[in-house]
């Protein structure tokens, strides 16, 4: 629980320097300026104004929610992981001192991915080795799929965030076109500051991609490693009922 915790709080760093570090930079100018120091929180509360309440609110929306999905699978990897050699050795051990049975109750006693592979392979142990064989395969590919659980959904909201950012700033620089408009004169003013709030919602969507992104990258990585794992194992307990059907 506590590892728990300490990886939420690193989440929320991540996600709030990153967004904070382009308004750092925006108010640093105005800073030595005025020679007065703007508290971080204050500044980012600057831009979230500055870029439009309706557009920055959804982009935050997806950071939130992409966040809770990549954090929810990484733990849910991060519990699927064992050390299949010791399963292997548990089964193999469990069959040679009380037979399939005995093997059951190991994979059942294990958390896991390969431990419920094993368990689907050794309940069809006595429709021979083919069939087990097979349903290994197709109950591995069941686990693939629920290991890869809600990345299209965080695969989404990647690709949702920039573009809300750029919608943002096409609807502010048509704003702003209406303000050179109404005004009847292409003033430096009025031309900078429509285009700074436009680019604003673009910093913001591509910062949360940038931060979702790096989390789908490092779920993918995780998932890989897990089903490397899941086929070098199933490959070994066909080894090994293989040794155990010969000794009968």
């Amino acid at each position: 629980m506590k590892k728990f915790f300490m990886f939420l709080a690193g989440a929320a760093t991540m996600a709030l320097s990153a967004v904070s570090a382009f308004a750092q930079e925006e108010m640093s100018a105005a800073d030595l300026l005025s020679g007065s120091e703007v508290p971080i929180n204050q500044a980012l509360k600057t831009k979230f104004i500055e870029g439009g309440p309706e557009f920055m609110s959804l982009i935050i929306i997806c950071l939130i929610i992409g966040l809770a999905l990549a954090i929810e699978r990484i733990l849910y990897l991060s519990f699927s992981k064992i050390n299949t050699k010791k399963l292997v050795e548990k089964v193999e051990a469990a069959l040679n001192e009380g037979g399939i049975e005995k093997a059951k109750e190991v994979c059942r006693n294990t958390k896991g991915p390969v431990a419920s592979i094993f368990y689907q392979g050794l309940l069809r142990y006595d429709q021979g080795l083919d069939v087990v064989e097979k349903s290994i395969i197709s109950y591995g590919s069941v686990q693939q799929s629920q290991l890869e659980s809600g990345l299209s959904w965080i695969s989404l909201f990647i690709a949702i965030a920039p573009s809300l950012g750029f919608l943002g700033t096409v609807i502010g620089m048509i704003n702003a076109f209406d303000a050179i408009q109404s005004a009847g004169d292409i003033s430096p003013n009025i031309v900078a500051g429509g285009m700074k709030v436009a680019l604003i919602t673009t910093v913001g969507g591509l910062i949360v991609a940038m931060i979702l992104q790096v989390f789908y990258n490092y779920i993918l990585a995780k998932i890989e490693s897990i089903t490397i794992d899941m086929e070098d194992s199933s490959i070994c307990l066909i080894d090994v009922l293989t040794k155990y059907s010969n000794k009968k």
